[in-house]
């Protein structure tokens, strides 16, 4: 029996990967979107470096942690995309009628999105330091950082998934990247949160998980092995995965029924 579930869950994760990687138009979001903002924000913010109490000189060690949260949302998106479209194209429910178990579908389909975040992750770190950041945790901390990326994108693509067994629609999945953007813009992305020690901002940041996910990334670039940043960071991705996952179980539950 568990031969049989490896076997579905690798042959659904190889067509997830595939689904992508042979679609250059969600492919480039996910590899070069987040590079391209990194890009506009450490042009325009690196001032920001000469306040006192920043904890670097070089504004893409600090904001090249945002296009991992980023490369996250992109994996919602398509991932949440590509199980629409096979709900849409009654792929979905010719899976339903074969022996294929629940758990495998869903599974294989967050393995191939770990699997790209560890890509996309290795990708950032190559770009980010060919840019003149500096990984202070060294290899052990990349290795780190792809463990995180994956998880992360894991977490977010699980949320996905739910939102498409839930609506069955590509559009409504696609309606989610604004309100997940705003996540992002209200935590700690731009300024570390001991600048922003009073106000309602400090206050948003501070409770937005999203926060100690770029915190735990960022951590690994700028301090090297700060503990409470990392168990933070992994605590939230851990958190959002089992959240996202109970979400999808229901969903999937749901979607069953009316199948």
């Amino acid at each position: 029996m568990s031969g049989v579930l490896a076997t579905q869950v690798g042959v659904l994760a190889r067509r997830s990967m595939l689904k992508t990687l042979r679609q250059p138009f969600q492919l480039f979001p996910i590899i070069f979107f987040p590079l391209i903002l990194l890009a506009v924000n450490a042009s325009g913010l690196k001032a920001a470096t000469r306040l006192p109490g920043f904890p670097t000189h070089s504004y893409v060690s600090f904001a090249i942690a945002v296009a991992f949260i980023q490369g996250g949302m992109f994996s919602l998106i398509n991932t949440g995309t590509n199980l629409a479209e096979d709900i849409e194209s009654g792929f979905f429910n010719r899976l339903a009628l074969t022996p294929l178990r629940r758990v495998s579908l869903i599974t294989g389909l967050l393995v191939g999105v770990a699997v790209l975040g560890v890509l996309q992750s290795a990708v950032y770190i190559g770009m980010a330091i060919v840019a003149g950041a500096h990984l202070e945790a060294g290899f052990g901390g990349a290795l780190v950082i792809l463990a995180l990326g994956a998880l992360t994108a894991m977490a977010f693509g699980a949320l996905g998934c739910a939102a498409a067994l839930k609506t069955g629609s590509g559009e409504a999945v696609q309606g989610l990247f604004p309100l997940f953007f705003v996540f992002i813009f209200l935590s700690s992305s731009n300024l570390p949160r001991n600048l922003l020690r009073t106000g309602w901002f400090h206050t948003v940041a501070t409770w937005n998980p999203i926060s100690y996910l770029i915190e735990g990334f960022r951590s690994l670039f700028i301090t090297g092995w700060d503990g409470t940043a990392l168990w933070r960071g992994f605590a939230v991705a851990i958190g959002l995965s089992a959240v996202a996952m109970l979400a999808v179980a229901a969903a999937l539950r749901s979607r069953m029924q009316r199948t």
